[in-house]
């Protein structure tokens, strides 16, 4: 049996051994821990440094305000354009796919179920007047021409309503070449040559290399087959290096309108918020990039005959709208 006082030592020996082991587990731990948030700092850094960059950094616009670089959206939206006025439309209109101006305050339009023109005042707010002219369908686009509202159906056919102000317009319908197929969106009147012009949305039977604009006859009531222009669906505005599987996605078609000054045509899309200029004779001049947050499905396009440009929004968590639009830089 040992004395005491070994017991004493043998004791104080395992506290201290017990003692070193902690120390170095704890700095080995404290090793480990000090790894792990280094890795983990340098792992999100760029994000880090982004999340602060977005929350602080402001730049200028042209017109002098600051603006948070979070209010810019990832598509790189164009800084030309500037809506200068806003009208949300009731509920009934919260789909409207076409838009034609009337006069100051009054717009012709449709929305793509109804059977139905409704004409708009903006210094009431209200609708004030319904114009049924067929059945339900894809309504989805229309312009006027004097007092005659031209419509537009999905699948190709046109409706004439003649006379507005008359209690029962009268309505004949048309049918042309194009189909269903073609999806076809865009209408406007071509006054200069008498003619309506109608854009299709989707693709070219024949072709991937362009979409369409064709011309239907005032005077004769009837479609040309052949386009009277080609949306050049290779030019530089739709991006380089696209696969031969997406040829013809550069640009949708929902409406289309012709500048009463310039003679240019103006070409919206309503699936990726685009608006595309063109020429009086088809060549395309320039693509914007309008920002979705404004424009969430920008589906109707008409014009003052100062040049003023409206540009109409289907809604969907929002009400549709009609937005008065200015191009800087033009």
């Amino acid at each position: 049996m040992k004395p005491i006082h070994e017991f004493g030592k043998e004791v104080i020996e395992k506290e201290k051994i017990r003692i070193q082991k902690n120390k170095k587990m704890k700095g080995i731990i404290k090793i480990v821990v000090l790894l792990l948030i280094s890795t983990t700092v340098i792992f999100l850094w760029s994000d880090i440094k982004y999340a602060v960059a977005s929350s602080s950094k402001k730049e200028k616009t042209k017109s002098g305000k600051l603006v948070s670089e979070q209010t810019k959206t990832a598509e790189q939206t164009s800084a030309d354009i500037v809506i200068t006025q806003k009208w949300d439309l009731p509920e009934i209109l919260t789909e409207i796919s076409g838009l034609a101006y009337i006069d100051e305050n009054r717009f012709a339009c449709v929305q793509d179920e109804q059977g139905t023109i409704f004409i708009y005042n903006t210094a009431t707010a209200s609708i004030e007047k319904e114009i049924p002219f067929a059945g339900p369908g894809d309504y989805e686009g229309l312009t006027l021409v004097n007092e005659t509202v031209w419509v537009l159906r999905a699948d190709g056919h046109l409706y004439e309503v003649d006379n507005i102000k008359a209690a029962k317009p009268t309505v004949k319908e048309y049918s042309t070449h194009l189909t269903v197929k073609h999806n076809t969106e865009g209408l406007c009147y071509d006054k200069q040559n008498n003619r309506l012009l109608v854009a299709i949305k989707d693709a070219e039977l024949t072709s991937k290399d362009y979409k369409g604009i064709y011309s239907f006859d005032l005077t004769n009531r009837s479609m040309a087959k052949v386009p009277v222009f080609k949306i050049d669906l290779q030019n530089a505005v739709f991006g380089t290096g696209k696969s031969k599987k997406n040829k013809g996605d550069g640009i949708m078609p929902s409406a289309i309108g012709i500048h009463p000054i310039t003679g240019d045509m103006y070409v919206t899309d309503g699936r990726k918020a685009k608006l595309l200029v063109l020429d009086a004779t088809g060549v395309i001049k320039k693509l914007y990039q309008l920002n979705s947050n404004e424009f969430t499905q920008p589906e109707g396009i008409t014009f003052k005959p100062d040049g003023n440009m409206f540009i109409s929004n289907e809604g969907a968590k929002k009400p549709g709208n009609i937005l008065l639009v200015e191009i800087a830089n033009q």
